[in-house]
């Protein structure tokens, strides 16, 4: 049973920064792709970021790019995601997911395999 806990969700100021991490277990991560996606209420789940297990090939949504970096660990099996400059509008729910197979869609959340059950991160103005 593959579970993914998130951890490192709070409440910042503009301008701030917070990282969270995602623990995988019950599988060990070779291939495949970690993705981090969010929710705002009242808004569709939309992709933030991406890596690649092998390689490390990193994808991130324009709106994130030069303030976001993706990372992981292998030995660990965990995945960071260190948020900078953080905007209120970045408020929103995050959610950690695994990809078994790289393929194409990394950017589309309903072919992620497994999800973890998501960390409030709230951006105060």
């Amino acid at each position: 049973q593959v579970q993914l806990v998130e951890s490192g969700g709070g409440l910042v100021q503009a301008g701030g920064s917070l990282r969270l991490s995602c623990a995988a277990s019950g599988r060990t991560f070779t291939s495949g792709v970690m993705g981090w996606f969010r929710q705002a209420p009242g808004k569709e789940r939309e992709f933030v970021a991406a890596i690649t297990w092998s390689g490390g090939i990193t994808y991130y949504a324009d709106s994130v790019k030069g303030r976001f970096i993706i990372s992981r660990d292998n030995a660990k099996n965990t995945v960071s995601l260190q948020m900078n400059s953080l905007k209120p509008e970045d408020t929103a729910v995050y959610f950690c997911a695994a990809k078994i197979r790289v393929g194409a869609l990394i950017r589309t959340w309903n072919v992620y395999d497994y999800w973890g059950q998501g960390t409030q991160v709230t951006v105060s103005s």
